[in-house]
């Protein structure tokens, strides 16, 4: 009896400490890459920042919920479709704000020797991204 109160207070304490290091490291991510102001500043909505902070909080709560009960969506196609663009605005904007902040594509682009060709090679990521996207789910996700 003991033992067995023993282990899931270990347990809880190994789940909570996760948590608690997930939590942090997602903090950091969304301040050092700045996602938030960023997309104040060039949207120019300042007043809207409480409402994009809801949006995070709401957002990290929700995908927790889902992460911890089983959920069986049978939705008509085109909510999919606008489920699957809202997670590709969020994962693009990510993408590019990590981009952004690293200038990863002015930096590969002088490594390479494509100085003047720096739409092309975007327009290269891009393309990639949408056929190995396309990729997986086509053919390996049947």
């Amino acid at each position: 009896m003991i033992q067995n109160f023993l282990i899931k207070l270990v347990e809880v304490l190994i789940g909570f400490s996760g948590g608690l290091a997930v939590g942090c490291g997602f903090v950091a991510f969304l301040t050092v890459l700045g996602i938030i102001p960023r997309l104040i500043q060039l949207t120019k909505t300042l007043y809207l920042v409480k409402v994009y902070t809801g949006c995070v909080v709401l957002g990290t709560l929700f995908g927790t919920y889902l992460s911890f009960v089983e959920v069986f969506w049978d939705n008509p196609v085109i909510l999919l479709v606008l489920w699957g663009a809202l997670h590709g605005v969020f994962n693009g904007m990510l993408a590019a704000a990590l981009t952004e902040v690293l200038n990863v594509f002015p930096l590969l682009s002088k490594r390479i020797g494509l100085d003047n060709k720096l739409i092309t090679l975007m327009m290269a990521v891009v393309l990639g991204k949408i056929a190995g996207s396309l990729f997986q789910w086509i053919i390996l996700v049947r």
